[in-house]
């Protein structure tokens, strides 16, 4: 039965069973006394699969540790909910509200949608019943995570589609066998403040150094899957059994960003979301006739759903210089379109039309054992539903062709370009010009930040500090004071160990005498105004006035700039969601 027969009693439409709780504000569906609770079934677990094909477990999270020097508490995982719920008293039928004020509370839910149908789904899933749990499959985050998305931080999405061909009609798309590796991934990054946000692909060809990874089987034990050296970045998923938390480990290591939660779609999913939505509208520069991704297009834009979806997102060898690339930026085009029909059209102002999505999207889903819920997956959605379509940038990960091959096949990092779009993201820096509320108060900090690094500097010989370890990977108090010493002249420095507690941000501490000391200190590190912190003076070892140099989670080695970089680029290619571009 599809979504807009469920609950069906004597030909009432479900739409009508929507009535507004006027002391929420929100709408809650209410059956009448002779509906049977059985409609409502409580919520259950299917048998968590991973994204590989193997089954997973059920979703339990490891334990997390930090860098050697540091020890934090263990994070538990998620707890299960099997209460039924209880039967809602009937009440009587209220009116809808108007239109007009019902859509603008809808696109606040649902705004999801902008950050790809698989979050988009989640936002509309507001509206509808516990019973949807039931629907979702998720697989252990194995510890890889951060534990979960915070409302009041940046959030950090992984994204994976896989090539697994299981479901109708599915073989025919190249490896039939394949184990389901990580086909398309993209790392959504949304800025703290909410008001832009960053979807890096990750092109699958990327030579990539997998490591180890601690994976939950499913007799509930762990094993520990190998890593390996210099290999495709799609073979982090599926590959020897690698779950979705092996994929995040990779992403972890190659950009330095650590997601806060995954979601995994395979084919089905693709063809299940576009037909839910009805179609997605394309836009091709030329016609397309792909024998291996099945599209066959005339010049124009088209809407595409279904079969017709996954071909257009499979296409590589009619666009572009038909590699991964020139795919990648095909899906990015869709994803746009996406957005911008989601945010635009009246879909999600129709009780009916949410229960569709939100029927469809819970199914297609598997994801991580963090994020295992409607709630959370709500959650998320309004999160994400703060984002206008104007500041999504997407982009791709700075490649080159693979040097050490004849035949080009894979590519490897652009040295040159690459580690600052992570530290851009590392970093929350926005990709667009973002224009924000004006306000004093961050203004005049942001003007009495940049003052404390001009003025006359003391000689590197001059400067005193000891220095912490506040939060940095282990031995960095170290390896930074024998930098200073031997590399940059800053003799008159000492190790004082690990500081009492972990800081987000690297901090220099300092008194009134020490200014010059500070910003001489300051150029020497690559720190940014924010981390000098104005203050009292201590007294080192000799008992001689110092400063104190706390280094903490966004250290990274010694030598390496904390002055986030501001702008992108311009050999860094990117788009933004509400522009509309035609594939090539």
């Amino acid at each position: 039965m599809d979504a807009q027969g469920r609950g069906r009693v004597e030909n009432i439409d479900p739409a009508d069973q929507w009535v507004l709780n006027p002391d929420t504000g929100e709408y809650e569906l209410r059956l009448t006394p002779s509906a049977p609770q059985s409609a409502v079934p409580g919520p259950r677990r299917r048998a968590a699969r991973a994204a590989g094909g193997a089954p997973g477990p059920e979703a339990a999270s490891g334990s997390r540790t930090t860098a050697p020097e540091r020890d934090t508490p263990e994070v538990p995982g998620p707890r299960r909910r099997r209460a039924v719920p209880e039967e809602p008293p009937p009440g009587r039928r209220g009116r809808r509200p108007a239109k007009k004020s019902k859509a603008k509370k809808v696109l606040l839910w649902t705004g999801g949608t902008m950050a790809f149908v698989l979050v988009g789904t989640a936002g509309a899933a507001y509206l509808y019943l516990e019973h949807l749990n039931d629907n979702i499959t998720s697989v252990s985050d194995d510890g890889a995570s951060t534990g979960g998305f915070s409302k009041d931080k940046a959030i950090n999405l992984l994204v994976i589609g896989t090539d697994k061909r299981t479901g109708s009609g599915n073989e025919g798309y190249g490896d039939s066998g394949s184990v389901g590796h990580a086909d398309t991934t993209i790392l959504l990054h949304v800025s703290k403040d909410r008001t832009n946000a960053t979807a890096l692909s990750i092109p699958r060809d990327l030579i990539v150094d997998i490591p180890d990874c601690p994976t939950e089987q499913e007799d509930g034990s762990s094993e520990i899957i190998k890593g390996t050296q210099g290999v495709r970045f799609n073979t982090s998923l599926g590959q020897d059994g690698r779950t979705p938390s092996c994929t995040m480990r990779t992403v972890t290591e190659l950009t330095g960003v650590t997601p806060d939660n995954f979601m995994v779609a395979d084919f089905n999913a693709v063809k299940t979301l576009t037909t839910a939505v009805d179609g997605v509208e394309v836009c091709l520069a030329k016609d397309i006739d792909d024998p291996d991704s099945h599209l066959k297009l005339s010049k124009g834009t088209h809407t595409v759903q279904g079969e017709q979806a996954l071909a257009f997102l499979r296409t590589r060898h009619s666009v572009g210089f038909g590699g991964d690339l020139s795919r990648i930026a095909i899906q990015q085009q869709f994803l746009g379109s996406l957005m911008r029909k989601l945010k635009s059209n009246d879909t999600l102002t129709s009780p009916t039309k949410m229960i569709k999505l939100a029927e469809a999207g819970t199914k297609a889903l598997t994801v991580d054992s963090q994020l295992d819920s409607i709630t959370k997956l709500k959650d998320l959605g309004l999160e994400l539903g703060k984002l206008n379509t104007k500041n999504l940038t997407f982009t791709t990960v700075p490649v080159i062709d693979n040097p050490a091959e004849k035949v080009k096949a894979t590519v490897v990092l652009n040295e040159a370009t690459a580690p600052t779009v992570f530290r851009m993201i590392q970093d929350d820096v926005s990709f667009t010009e973002v224009k924000e509320q004006a306000k004093a108060s961050k203004d005049a900090a942001a003007a009495t930040a940049a003052a404390r690094l001009k003025g006359t500097q003391s000689a590197a010989s001059e400067v005193r500090v000891r220095v912490m370890n506040g939060g940095a990977e282990g031995g960095s108090a170290q390896a930074t004071l024998s930098w200073l010493q031997n590399d940059e002249g800053v003799t008159k420095s000492e190790n004082a160990g690990n500081a009492p507690e972990v800081l987000s941000r690297t901090t220099l501490e300092y008194g009134p005498e020490q200014a010059d000391q500070a910003r001489k200190l300051a150029a020497i590190m690559g720190l940014p105004g924010t981390a000098l912190k104005p203050g009292e003076s201590v007294t080192n070892a000799q008992g001689l006035p110092t400063m104190t140099l706390t280094l903490g989670k966004d250290f990274k080695g010694a030598g390496v700039s904390l002055t986030a970089p501001t702008t992108v680029p311009d050999t860094v290619d990117k788009s933004t969601a509400d522009k509309v571009e035609c594939a090539k």
